[in-house]
Protein backbone atom coordinates (compact mmCIF):
# COMPACT_ATOMS: atom_id res chain seq x y z
CA UNK A 1 0.00 0.00 0.00
CA UNK A 2 1.63 3.65 -0.72
CA UNK A 3 1.91 6.04 1.56
CA UNK A 4 -1.03 8.35 0.02
CA UNK A 5 -3.57 5.12 0.40
CA UNK A 6 -2.23 4.69 3.92
CA UNK A 7 -2.92 8.59 4.69
CA UNK A 8 -6.68 8.55 2.92
CA UNK A 9 -7.40 5.05 5.70
CA UNK A 10 -6.11 7.08 8.24
CA UNK A 11 -8.40 10.08 7.17
CA UNK A 12 -11.38 7.97 7.10
CA UNK A 13 -10.69 5.84 10.24
CA UNK A 14 -10.16 9.56 12.13
CA UNK A 15 -13.50 10.82 10.82
CA UNK A 16 -15.22 7.51 11.80
CA UNK A 17 -13.65 7.52 15.56
CA UNK A 18 -14.57 10.58 16.22
CA UNK A 19 -17.84 10.62 15.20
CA UNK A 20 -17.81 7.08 17.16
CA UNK A 21 -16.19 8.99 20.18
CA UNK A 22 -18.67 11.78 19.95
CA UNK A 23 -21.95 9.42 20.15
CA UNK A 24 -20.65 7.75 22.97
CA UNK A 25 -19.92 11.23 24.86
CA UNK A 26 -22.84 11.99 24.53
CA UNK A 27 -25.17 9.31 25.54
CA UNK A 28 -23.05 7.81 28.24
CA UNK A 29 -24.72 8.90 31.39
CA UNK A 30 -22.38 11.43 34.17
CA UNK A 31 -20.96 9.67 36.62
CA UNK A 32 -22.14 11.24 39.69
CA UNK A 33 -22.00 10.13 44.04
CA UNK A 34 -25.80 11.01 44.57
CA UNK A 35 -28.08 8.54 42.50
CA UNK A 36 -31.02 11.50 43.05
CA UNK A 37 -28.72 13.57 41.33
CA UNK A 38 -27.58 11.61 38.56
CA UNK A 39 -31.30 10.70 37.54
CA UNK A 40 -32.62 14.45 38.10
CA UNK A 41 -30.02 15.87 35.49
CA UNK A 42 -31.82 14.05 32.68
CA UNK A 43 -35.49 15.59 33.71
CA UNK A 44 -36.25 18.81 32.80
CA UNK A 45 -38.21 20.95 35.18
CA UNK A 46 -41.46 22.37 33.85
CA UNK A 47 -41.48 26.04 35.40
CA UNK A 48 -38.34 26.90 34.32
CA UNK A 49 -36.63 27.63 31.21
CA UNK A 50 -33.25 25.68 30.77
CA UNK A 51 -32.83 24.04 33.71
CA UNK A 52 -32.90 20.57 35.08
CA UNK A 53 -34.24 18.87 38.60
CA UNK A 54 -31.42 18.45 39.34
CA UNK A 55 -30.80 22.53 39.78
CA UNK A 56 -33.92 24.12 39.93
CA UNK A 57 -35.24 25.85 43.30
CA UNK A 58 -39.31 25.52 42.67
CA UNK A 59 -41.47 23.56 44.40
CA UNK A 60 -41.92 21.08 41.77
CA UNK A 61 -38.77 20.77 41.28
CA UNK A 62 -38.49 19.59 44.80
CA UNK A 63 -41.21 17.15 44.60
CA UNK A 64 -39.72 16.10 41.29
CA UNK A 65 -36.90 15.23 43.31
CA UNK A 66 -38.40 13.42 46.22
CA UNK A 67 -40.71 11.40 43.46
CA UNK A 68 -37.11 10.09 42.01
CA UNK A 69 -35.73 9.61 45.96
CA UNK A 70 -39.13 7.41 46.86
CA UNK A 71 -38.74 5.61 43.82
CA UNK A 72 -35.19 4.68 43.46
CA UNK A 73 -35.56 3.44 47.71
CA UNK A 74 -38.02 0.92 46.11
CA UNK A 75 -35.59 -0.43 43.81
CA UNK A 76 -36.41 0.59 40.29
CA UNK A 77 -33.99 1.53 38.23
CA UNK A 78 -32.98 5.28 36.91
CA UNK A 79 -34.50 4.02 33.12
CA UNK A 80 -38.29 2.84 34.72
CA UNK A 81 -38.01 5.68 36.78
CA UNK A 82 -37.37 7.80 33.21
CA UNK A 83 -40.46 6.30 31.99
CA UNK A 84 -42.38 6.39 34.45
CA UNK A 85 -42.06 10.51 33.72
CA UNK A 86 -42.25 9.89 30.24
CA UNK A 87 -45.81 8.08 30.27
CA UNK A 88 -47.20 10.77 32.72
CA UNK A 89 -45.83 14.05 30.81
CA UNK A 90 -44.78 13.42 27.39
CA UNK A 91 -40.95 12.77 25.70
CA UNK A 92 -40.49 16.95 26.77
CA UNK A 93 -40.04 16.26 30.41
CA UNK A 94 -36.67 14.56 29.19
CA UNK A 95 -33.18 17.02 29.36
CA UNK A 96 -32.61 15.32 26.21
CA UNK A 97 -35.69 13.56 24.12
CA UNK A 98 -34.84 11.11 21.63
CA UNK A 99 -34.27 12.51 18.24
CA UNK A 100 -36.71 12.34 15.65
CA UNK A 101 -37.75 14.41 12.80
CA UNK A 102 -35.41 16.82 11.38
CA UNK A 103 -33.38 15.85 14.77
CA UNK A 104 -32.75 12.51 13.40
CA UNK A 105 -31.87 13.18 9.94
CA UNK A 106 -28.87 15.85 11.28
CA UNK A 107 -27.71 12.24 13.09
CA UNK A 108 -28.21 10.44 10.15
CA UNK A 109 -26.44 12.61 7.05
CA UNK A 110 -22.96 12.51 8.56
CA UNK A 111 -23.03 8.95 9.99
CA UNK A 112 -24.00 7.72 5.97
CA UNK A 113 -21.82 10.52 4.44
CA UNK A 114 -18.96 8.88 6.33
CA UNK A 115 -19.90 5.42 5.84
CA UNK A 116 -20.20 6.23 1.40
CA UNK A 117 -17.00 8.05 1.78
CA UNK A 118 -15.66 4.85 2.83
CA UNK A 119 -16.77 3.07 0.48
CA UNK A 120 -15.79 5.29 -2.22
CA UNK A 121 -12.40 5.58 -0.76
CA UNK A 122 -12.21 1.45 -1.15
CA UNK A 123 -13.30 1.50 -4.79
CA UNK A 124 -11.40 4.28 -6.03
CA UNK A 125 -7.99 3.57 -4.37
CA UNK A 126 -8.08 -0.49 -4.39
CA UNK A 127 -6.61 -2.06 -7.95
CA UNK A 128 -8.91 -4.25 -9.57
CA UNK A 129 -7.62 -8.18 -9.26
CA UNK A 130 -9.51 -8.45 -12.95
CA UNK A 131 -6.93 -6.56 -14.78
CA UNK A 132 -3.89 -7.75 -16.39
CA UNK A 133 -0.60 -6.68 -14.74
CA UNK A 134 0.43 -4.90 -18.17
CA UNK A 135 -2.83 -3.15 -17.97
CA UNK A 136 -2.95 -2.19 -14.51
CA UNK A 137 -0.12 -0.73 -14.53
CA UNK A 138 -0.62 1.61 -18.03
CA UNK A 139 -3.99 2.47 -15.58
CA UNK A 140 -1.83 3.13 -12.46
CA UNK A 141 0.16 5.71 -14.84
CA UNK A 142 -3.16 7.28 -16.44
CA UNK A 143 -5.27 7.76 -13.88
CA UNK A 144 -3.62 7.46 -10.99
CA UNK A 145 -3.50 10.97 -10.36
CA UNK A 146 -7.18 11.49 -11.16
CA UNK A 147 -8.01 9.25 -8.56
CA UNK A 148 -6.40 10.51 -6.24
CA UNK A 149 -8.38 14.42 -6.82
CA UNK A 150 -10.96 12.37 -6.76
CA UNK A 151 -10.70 10.88 -3.38
CA UNK A 152 -9.17 14.21 -2.05
CA UNK A 153 -12.24 15.76 -3.29
CA UNK A 154 -14.58 13.25 -1.73
CA UNK A 155 -12.68 13.84 1.69
CA UNK A 156 -12.92 17.96 1.52
CA UNK A 157 -16.89 17.20 0.03
CA UNK A 158 -17.57 14.93 3.27
CA UNK A 159 -15.72 17.99 5.82
CA UNK A 160 -17.88 20.13 3.93
CA UNK A 161 -21.11 18.33 4.38
CA UNK A 162 -21.09 17.84 8.41
CA UNK A 163 -20.05 21.08 8.46
CA UNK A 164 -23.08 22.61 6.88
CA UNK A 165 -25.06 19.81 8.75
CA UNK A 166 -23.79 21.20 12.19
CA UNK A 167 -24.58 24.71 11.12
CA UNK A 168 -27.78 23.39 10.16
CA UNK A 169 -28.60 21.61 13.58
CA UNK A 170 -27.48 25.08 14.95
CA UNK A 171 -29.79 27.45 12.95
CA UNK A 172 -33.14 24.98 13.99
CA UNK A 173 -32.48 25.33 17.53
CA UNK A 174 -32.08 28.70 17.77
CA UNK A 175 -35.17 29.30 15.26
CA UNK A 176 -37.29 26.76 17.39
CA UNK A 177 -38.48 27.59 20.79
CA UNK A 178 -36.67 25.62 23.59
CA UNK A 179 -38.49 22.14 24.09
CA UNK A 180 -40.41 22.40 27.40
CA UNK A 181 -43.55 20.43 28.52
CA UNK A 182 -46.95 22.32 26.85
CA UNK A 183 -48.48 22.95 30.35
CA UNK A 184 -46.33 22.68 33.66
CA UNK A 185 -49.41 23.61 35.67
CA UNK A 186 -50.84 20.31 34.12
CA UNK A 187 -47.50 18.67 35.16
CA UNK A 188 -47.71 20.59 38.60
CA UNK A 189 -51.33 18.86 39.26
CA UNK A 190 -50.42 15.24 38.44
CA UNK A 191 -47.43 15.53 40.69
CA UNK A 192 -49.61 17.15 43.36
CA UNK A 193 -52.14 14.48 42.90
CA UNK A 194 -49.21 11.63 43.06
CA UNK A 195 -48.34 12.71 46.03
CA UNK A 196 -52.06 12.69 47.21
CA UNK A 197 -52.24 9.36 46.68
CA UNK A 198 -49.09 8.26 48.47
CA UNK A 199 -50.47 9.83 51.33
CA UNK A 200 -48.59 12.80 51.18
CA UNK A 201 -51.14 15.56 51.88
CA UNK A 202 -49.13 18.89 53.26
CA UNK A 203 -46.51 18.67 49.91
CA UNK A 204 -49.52 17.80 47.93
CA UNK A 205 -50.99 20.85 49.42
CA UNK A 206 -47.84 23.26 48.50
CA UNK A 207 -48.01 21.83 44.73
CA UNK A 208 -51.80 23.17 44.63
CA UNK A 209 -50.78 26.64 45.77
CA UNK A 210 -47.62 26.93 43.14
CA UNK A 211 -50.27 25.81 40.75
CA UNK A 212 -53.00 28.74 41.92
CA UNK A 213 -50.11 31.24 41.95
CA UNK A 214 -50.00 30.27 37.90
CA UNK A 215 -53.27 29.79 37.14
CA UNK A 216 -56.19 30.44 39.73
CA UNK A 217 -59.15 28.06 39.46
CA UNK A 218 -61.96 27.19 42.01
CA UNK A 219 -61.26 23.56 41.16
CA UNK A 220 -57.55 24.00 41.81
CA UNK A 221 -58.55 25.69 44.87
CA UNK A 222 -61.13 22.93 45.96
CA UNK A 223 -58.30 20.18 45.67
CA UNK A 224 -56.13 22.67 47.71
CA UNK A 225 -58.91 22.63 50.55
CA UNK A 226 -59.08 18.86 50.37
CA UNK A 227 -55.39 18.45 50.77
CA UNK A 228 -55.32 20.91 53.95
CA UNK A 229 -58.55 18.91 55.53
CA UNK A 230 -56.68 15.77 54.83
CA UNK A 231 -53.24 16.98 56.53
CA UNK A 232 -55.48 17.52 59.55
CA UNK A 233 -55.49 21.77 58.91
CA UNK A 234 -59.30 22.13 59.36
CA UNK A 235 -58.95 25.73 59.44
CA UNK A 236 -56.84 26.25 56.59
CA UNK A 237 -59.49 24.27 54.73
CA UNK A 238 -62.12 26.30 55.45
CA UNK A 239 -60.35 29.78 54.86
CA UNK A 240 -59.64 28.01 51.13
CA UNK A 241 -63.19 26.79 50.70
CA UNK A 242 -64.68 29.95 51.73
CA UNK A 243 -62.96 31.96 48.86
CA UNK A 244 -64.66 29.41 46.34
CA UNK A 245 -68.30 29.86 48.04
CA UNK A 246 -67.75 33.37 47.77
CA UNK A 247 -67.86 33.12 43.91
CA UNK A 248 -70.15 29.82 43.76
CA UNK A 249 -72.55 30.02 47.08
CA UNK A 250 -74.13 26.36 45.80
CA UNK A 251 -70.44 24.24 44.61
CA UNK A 252 -71.59 20.78 45.86
CA UNK A 253 -67.68 20.21 46.38
CA UNK A 254 -66.87 23.17 48.40
CA UNK A 255 -70.16 22.85 50.82
CA UNK A 256 -68.81 19.30 51.42
CA UNK A 257 -65.41 20.50 52.67
CA UNK A 258 -66.96 23.44 54.37
CA UNK A 259 -68.94 21.12 56.57
CA UNK A 260 -66.53 18.73 57.22
CA UNK A 261 -64.32 21.49 58.20
CA UNK A 262 -66.40 22.95 60.73
CA UNK A 263 -66.61 19.60 62.20
CA UNK A 264 -63.27 20.45 63.91
CA UNK A 265 -63.92 24.59 63.83
CA UNK A 266 -67.49 25.38 64.83
CA UNK A 267 -69.09 21.93 65.20
CA UNK A 268 -72.22 23.70 65.78
CA UNK A 269 -72.66 24.74 62.14
CA UNK A 270 -70.97 21.93 60.56
CA UNK A 271 -74.74 19.12 60.47
CA UNK A 272 -76.56 22.86 58.88
CA UNK A 273 -73.48 23.16 56.03
CA UNK A 274 -73.79 19.26 55.66
CA UNK A 275 -77.34 19.39 54.90
CA UNK A 276 -77.46 22.26 52.77
CA UNK A 277 -74.44 20.12 50.60
CA UNK A 278 -77.20 17.17 50.55
CA UNK A 279 -79.97 19.86 49.23
CA UNK A 280 -77.63 20.77 46.74
CA UNK A 281 -76.21 17.53 45.44
CA UNK A 282 -78.41 14.57 46.58
CA UNK A 283 -76.32 12.46 44.48
CA UNK A 284 -73.18 13.51 45.26
CA UNK A 285 -70.35 10.26 45.53
CA UNK A 286 -70.08 11.57 49.13
CA UNK A 287 -73.75 12.13 49.98
CA UNK A 288 -74.55 8.19 51.12
CA UNK A 289 -71.47 8.55 54.20
CA UNK A 290 -72.93 12.79 54.89
CA UNK A 291 -76.29 11.17 55.49
CA UNK A 292 -74.60 8.25 57.75
CA UNK A 293 -72.69 10.77 59.48
CA UNK A 294 -75.33 12.98 60.20
CA UNK A 295 -77.68 10.16 61.51
CA UNK A 296 -74.97 9.60 63.73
Amino acid sequence: MSWRRLLGALVVAALVAAAVAGLLRSSAPARDADPVRTVTQGLRCPACQGESVADSQSPIAAAMREAVAEQLAQGRSPAEIRRWFVERYGDDVLADPPARGLSLLLWAVPALALLGAGAAAVRTLRPSRHRRPVAAAAGRARGGTAAQRVWWVSCAGVMVLVAAVALAADRLDDAQPQGRPADPVAVTLQLARDLERDQRYDAAAELYREALRDRPDDGVQLRLAFALLRAGDAAGAERTVREVLARSPDSPDGLLVLGLAQRSTRPGDAPETLRRFLAVAPRHPAAPEIRRLLGA
